[in-house]
């Protein structure tokens, strides 16, 4: 058995016929149907603001709380000249953001700049160092976005120079709120904001719309990009703007944005949420993650195209960097993972780190171990730990810091995700606490995280147009994900591991009835598993591979669980021992004691050395997994073994040093050879002439020694100090009496049906 890593709900909502009628009647396939029900999109009214969004649509920025003050000030400031300061973020929303209101305001006349500042030396949101030298050099009026809601000290400063900040944000609020010139959040306690999950380019979108009395168009791409990157819900307004964004995407002209996605390969026709997500947003918040995050903005706002490859060149090598310190962070937290054991939280903390990158390894963290994780980075200097966390959808982590403010030297963020600055002395007491706060939830952690599922058991139904259909659900993200479809009963054909580094699978699903396609990234260690699976269940995202003109339905596999009982096949690769080795919760079987040594690696105990009296009964239930070491003289012990011991997961090495079924029994004329060899010689000093007798018989090594056993058995010869000797008898007893002979039959036997069974027949066999 395999549990799967997420915990799959099926969703099931009824059909209504108002649903049905509106398909047929706007030329939609009747098969989306299910899809829709099950995202609560069933009125005409939905389904309409669903397939068609219009910019119309968008809600009045004058909604927004403070938006009216704010654009009077920014009017003001740009109608007296005064100079006006963007303080951004140094992610892609905070880029998006900073590039949004700076060109919107530039649109309108103003005297517009802007600071990004550096995760390194400044931190995140407004600093007071900062602000005092913006101001020293002739700032006016301060825009923050993505940013502010937290600044309380840095615009208190500001505004005992007489310079008004003008905060726009999306993050959580904070249980008190600074007191800016205007504050706007979609989600301001005085406010009658009808979407409260703007992505911070979107309320400076929703800026940029008020000052330019319309939506700026041109500026859709980069609200795309940051409302994707932010992973905020892709419902409502923020689908309008990124459905329309991904198609201003297809036709920009700017030329920046354009070496940026030629550099990371994204098809510009073919634009999708999810390429932005996985292909522009990383390359945009890795500038940020490891220095200055500015060149995001310059690429952005370029119109120079040899500037703008340079500049898109930079950011890609960037990212490699990126890459390249999150596989080296991440390798040594899981090192520390392991090492700490089962925790409620994991709570890691290392001198060197890179900031930048902790929230990357915490995601690692959580996807491995299904718990929270707060990856931080000691400064001995300042004596403070930084860092990144994130959670699962069972555990808020704003609210879970928020229980324990005091001990926190600042923190931030939302349900899924914070930043925090602490002192390294409170490591201890922190982890402490966090454990019992978690603790006192009672959240069974074994369950994955939670995935919906859309069943579809019939392969043959899937054809291109239904994925095509499917298609026009998107653009996919938070809230809004692609659907995922559920197939079960099915077992994986023509499995092979792909990619430079072997990292992903490729394989055919086969049910009964018909198969599919089955690419799965980053399971290429799973192939044994998968492969070894009879009763397989797979979910993931349909796709439409092409291929020369040819275009055919595949599934990209997410998860998959296996409800069986799995037999490994791992027959004679005694190399693969080492892996087999690391299996948790095992026994190893062994049936002969002479192979001992040839497995001393394992522990003493977890091995179980079985004769014909050994009583297992003791460890029925105690392990998950038992693996057969080597080959039993009777194939039924193994099910006996099996049914005894009560294992869900079976390993098959069966070693055989003899190889009795492939060297065969040696002929009665390979007998008569070796003794009249005995009777000619009368003596022959079996210590040191083995090799040559089994030259002379023309058998194998092994296959002498039992010949010689067999000869002694039946008392043909003799053996003493190692010297064997033909024994004067005139009383022949047929070989086929001696014991050592019929266990050479039985083994032979055994072998042929353990040994070169197919292993879905065997695996059939030992469940019986």
């Amino acid at each position: 058995m395999k549990q799967s890593k997420y915990h799959w709900i099926r969703s099931e909502e009824p059909i209504q016929t108002e649903l049905i009628n509106w398909l047929k009647e706007h030329g939609f396939s009747e098969q989306l149907a299910p899809l829709l029900a099950n995202r609560k999109i069933t009125t005409a009214e939905q389904l309409s603001a669903y397939f068609y969004p219009n910019l119309e649509d968008l809600y009045d920025p004058f909604l927004l709380f403070d938006m009216d003050k704010a654009v009077n000030r920014l009017f003001e400031a740009i109608e007296s000249g005064q100079k006006i300061v963007i303080y951004g973020d140094y992610d892609a929303d905070g880029i998006t953001s900073t590039t949004v209101m700076k060109e919107a305001i530039e649109l309108v006349g103003g005297d517009v700049s802007y600071f990004l500042p550096n995760r390194f030396e400044h931190g995140y949101g407004p600093n007071v160092k900062v602000y005092e030298q913006l101001i020293a050099d002739g700032a006016e009026l301060i825009v923050t976005v993505d940013n502010g809601v937290t600044g309380h000290e840095a615009i208190e400063y500001a505004k005992t120079q007489g310079v008004d900040v003008i905060v726009t944000d999306h993050h959580e609020l904070p249980p008190e709120l600074p007191e800016p010139y205007a504050l706007i959040h979609p989600k301001h306690p005085a406010g009658n904001y009808p979407f409260g999950d703007l992505a911070g380019v979107g309320v400076a979108f929703k800026v940029a719309t008020a000052l330019l009395e319309e939506p700026p168009v041109e500026l859709l791409d980069l609200v795309a990009i940051g409302t994707i990157a932010d992973l905020v819900s892709l419902t409502d307004e923020n689908r309008n703007l990124v459905k329309h964004g991904l198609q201003m995407m297809k036709e920009t002209d700017r030329v920046g944005l354009n070496a940026l996605m030629k550099v990371a390969n994204v098809d510009k026709e073919n634009i999708s949420a999810e390429s932005v997500g996985f292909g522009i947003g990383p390359r945009l918040n890795a500038i940020g993650r490891i220095g200055d995050a500015s060149p995001g903005v310059e690429l952005m706002c370029t119109f120079d195209e040899e500037q703008a490859e340079e500049l898109a060149t930079f950011i890609q090598k960037k990212n490699e960097e990126r890459q390249a310190i999150v596989a080296t962070i991440s390798q040594e937290a899981l090192e520390m993972v392991a090492e700490l054991g089962e925790q409620s939280i994991y709570l890691l903390a290392k001198e060197g780190w890179n900031e930048g990158v902790l929230g990357i390894v915490a995601s690692q963290i959580v996807q491995k171990t299904n718990r929270p994780a707060i990856i931080l980075s000691l400064n001995p200097e300042s004596g403070l730990a930084k860092g990144s966390g994130r959670s699962i959808e069972q555990i808020n982590l704003y609210d879970l810091l928020s229980e324990i403010r005091d001990e926190l030297v600042k923190f931030g963020g939302h349900h899924m995700a914070a930043g925090m600055t602490l002192e390294q002395s409170k490591l201890p007491e922190i982890q402490a606490k966090l454990n019992t706060l978690i603790e006192q939830q009672s959240i069974d952690f074994s369950v994955g995280q939670p995935l919906n599922v859309e069943d579809h058991s019939a392969i043959e139904a899937l054809d291109v147009r239904l994925v095509e259909a499917i298609q026009t659900l998107g653009p996919f993200g938070t809230d809004n994900p692609s659907p995922v479809f559920l197939f079960e009963n099915g077992r994986a054909q023509m499995t092979k591991a792909i990619g430079a580094d072997q990292k992903h699978l490729k394989f055919q699903f086969q049910t009964s009835d018909a198969s599919i396609d089955v690419i799965a990234f980053g399971y290429g260690n799973q192939l044994v598993e998968i492969d070894s699976a009879s009763e397989l269940a797979i979910v993931g995202d349909l796709s439409i591979n092409e291929w020369n003109g040819n275009k055919k339905v595949q599934l990209m596999m997410k998860d998959y669980g296996i409800n069986e009982k799995q037999v490994f096949d791992y027959r004679e690769k005694l190399h693969l021992l080492p892996e087999l080795l690391s299996l948790p919760r095992t026994f190893y079987v062994l049936f002969d004691g002479k192979h001992l040594n040839q497995f001393k690696a394992i522990p003493q105990e977890h091995l179980l050395l079985v004769g014909d009296q050994t009583d297992l009964s003791q460890y029925a239930g105690a392990a998950q997994s038992v693996v057969f070491l080597d080959c039993p003289i009777e194939e039924h012990q193994l099910q006996e073994i099996v049914s005894e011991l009560q294992v869900e997961r079976i390993y098959l090495l069966l070693y055989s040093k003899e190889q009795c079924y492939l060297n065969g029994m040696p002929s009665r004329e390979a007998f008569g050879k070796l003794f009249k060899l005995v009777q000619t010689k009368q003596e022959i000093d079996v210590r040191y002439k083995l090799n040559e007798l089994a030259q002379y018989i023309n058998v194998e090594f092994n296959t002498i020694i039992f010949m010689i056993n067999v000869l002694f058995e039946l008392k043909f010869v003799t053996i003493e100090n190692g010297v064997m000797r033909k024994v004067d008898s005139t009383n022949f007893t047929p070989l086929n009496e001696s014991k050592v002979y019929q266990t050479r039959e039985r083994k032979m036997q055994t072998e042929k049906f353990l040994l070169y069974s197919n292993i879905i027949e065997l695996e059939k066999w030992l469940f019986q």
